[in-house]
């Protein structure tokens, strides 16, 4: 898993890994690791957390606001 760039420093999510059709989310508080796919979270969500992602900025709050509980495991 990659380090999550934290840019706000206020973030939950510490890491996280992208692949094709999912990405899987590391939070700090958690020893879960919650993969968010196409058939749980939707496409267009699931790409919008691979961008907020890979820049560091957005991945928590947008998981807490869009995608919550959607997520496959």
């Amino acid at each position: 898993m990659q380090q999550y760039g934290n840019i706000s420093g206020v973030s939950d999510v510490a890491a996280f890994e992208i692949a094709p059709t999912y990405i899987d989310v590391k939070f700090h508080n958690s020893a879960r690791v919650y993969r968010y796919s196409y058939s749980s979270a939707g496409e267009s969500h699931v790409e919008t957390m691979k961008q907020l992602a890979a820049q560091g900025y957005g991945l928590n709050a947008y998981i807490n606001r869009v995608v919550r509980y959607r997520y496959e495991k």
